[in-house]
């Protein structure tokens, strides 16, 4: 299994914003959308960024009060580690579990963005398989394959 069979069965919306947007419309976003992570781009194409709840926390750490003010720019992640629609499900956690991060956009052959897959969503994923497998084995043992 791969990110696509992931993306066919959430979809592939991604809620981005602007580097120049405030965090206070970032976290606004955040919470409309019940997300964990927004891509920052420019154009709505290109990823310029990431930024997450995390990103968030580590800003109000650091400026206080001041930090609803801040641009997402100033925030965010800029180095983006990225997924590809083909990679495996393997491949994928365990990119997350040792880069220890919670949100992988995908990216297309063509660079564009086509999708974001959260550790949430692999869970999921994984826990429907593994409860495929089981009843197949039941099936099995049962007799009825």
């Amino acid at each position: 299994m791969n990110v696509q069979s992931i993306l066919a069965a959430k979809g592939n919306a991604v809620a981005k914003i602007a580097a120049t947007s405030t965090l206070s419309e970032a976290v606004a976003a955040l919470r409309d959308h019940g997300i964990g992570a927004l891509v920052v781009s420019a154009d709505g194409n290109n990823i310029d960024g990431i930024l997450s709840e995390r990103d968030v926390v580590r800003s109000i750490a650091s400026h206080g009060d001041d930090t609803m003010h801040l641009t997402v720019g100033s925030a965010m992640s800029s180095n983006v580690i990225t997924c590809a629609p083909a990679d495996s499900i393997d491949t994928l956690m365990e990119m997350m579990t040792e880069r220890r991060i919670r949100h992988l956009p995908v990216l297309a052959l063509d660079g564009a963005i086509a999708g974001i897959i959260s550790i949430g969503d692999v869970v999921k994923y994984r826990l429907v398989e593994l409860e495929n497998e089981n009843s197949q084995l039941h099936d099995y043992i049962d007799g009825r394959v």
